[in-house]
């Protein structure tokens, strides 16, 4: 099967097996584990932040962020489709008690939106303490915030007295899409979350990257939420090893998923904006429902799953190959003329 569902459905690598086979490891929440403390100190460095907390997730990552840097009842801005709104099952609500503002439209706003999404400075309204920026952006289709932009929203929140933080989970797609290093895209945000289970194909893991104060805090709410790991240097090495030797061969998703979206764009009955395919994501929109095309496609070879009632998202990583892109294409036109 050719598995375009996620960057997340990646298996580890013949060397990052062996790199995990032979982690030194102790005790992380001892904090004795030394491949942890290795993982950590490289992500911080990366990131430019003081320090970095080894999560289990990038949910537990952008939770971090709203648990240390809000109070219960407050609002937090952020684009319209964040994956802390659509995609961690209500987890703002549950574990911090904030609630969401949503500014500009497609994901990205600009800081004046911003401005307009603050809410009133009277007691009955509820404090706007948190703004937020997804890159890259997951619901938007994988694209990059352009860094002027981006530094605009964080200046503009800093002035009206709010934290920032980053979910950078597919950060390294944007750095390498950019030509814009990690610490520059981190630099204007107190808090940024990076995972390396997606684009970097570890098995599990993110982290929380910030101010030192915040991670000592942070590392308290992963105990309390069950995310304290023991002898997680086998995880670690995994992310250590996607670090040092994946990174640079993210400019070949892009290149795959640019491929897919040319080939489908000559389909008829499948609408694909090639020129909008800036990272690992391809966006494919139907006349008909997208979830019968998913199940045409996985009886035919290939598992894609819907992102709307007649779209599908295609993520390309490092479990398939150029080739594998003429066969996807083919295969979603079979499934479509299956359909209609």
């Amino acid at each position: 099967m050719i598995d375009l569902r996620s960057d997340t459905v990646t298996r580890p690598t013949a060397a990052m097996r062996e790199a995990m086979a032979h982690a030194e490891v102790g005790d992380d929440v001892f904090g004795d584990d030394p491949t942890v403390r290795t993982l950590e100190e490289e992500v911080a460095r990366i990131t430019g932040k003081e320090a970095a907390l080894f999560v289990t997730s990038g949910t537990m990552g952008n939770q971090l962020a709203l648990a240390t840097q809000t109070r219960p009842g407050d609002d937090v801005i952020l684009g319209e489709g964040a994956h802390l709104v659509i995609n961690e099952a209500g987890a703002g609500a549950a574990l911090s008690g904030v609630q969401y503002t949503m500014a500009g439209r497609g994901g990205f706003f600009t800081a004046d939106e911003l401005g307009a999404a603050m809410q009133p400075n009277v007691y009955w309204a509820p404090r706007s303490s948190l703004a937020s920026v997804e890159n890259t952006h997951n619901r938007a289709g994988g694209r990059v915030w352009p860094l002027a932009q981006a530094r605009a929203v964080a200046e503009r929140a800093r002035a009206l007295g709010l934290a920032t933080h980053l979910d950078g989970a597919r950060i390294w797609n944007a750095s390498v899409a950019s030509g814009v290093d990690v610490a520059t895209w981190c630099a204007p945000f107190d808090t940024v979350s990076v995972c390396f289970s997606k684009g970097l194909g570890a098995p599990v893991g993110s982290a929380f990257c910030g101010p030192r104060n915040l991670v000592v805090d942070a590392r308290r709410f992963r105990k309390r939420w069950g995310g304290g790991m023991r002898q997680s240097g086998i995880l670690a090495a995994a992310a250590l090893h996607g670090l040092a030797h994946h990174r640079a061969r993210l400019a070949e998703d892009h290149a795959n998923a640019r491929t897919l979206a040319e080939s489908l764009s000559h389909t008829p009955g499948i609408r694909v904006e090639p020129a909008a395919v800036e990272t690992n994501m391809v966006s494919i929109d139907f006349d008909v429902p997208a979830d019968a095309v998913s199940r045409k496609a996985r009886e035919l070879g290939l598992l894609i799953n819907p992102s709307g009632p007649k779209r599908l998202r295609a993520v390309t990583h490092l479990d398939v190959s150029r080739t594998d892109m003429d066969t996807a294409a083919e295969i979603l036109g079979q499934a479509l003329a299956n359909v209609q």
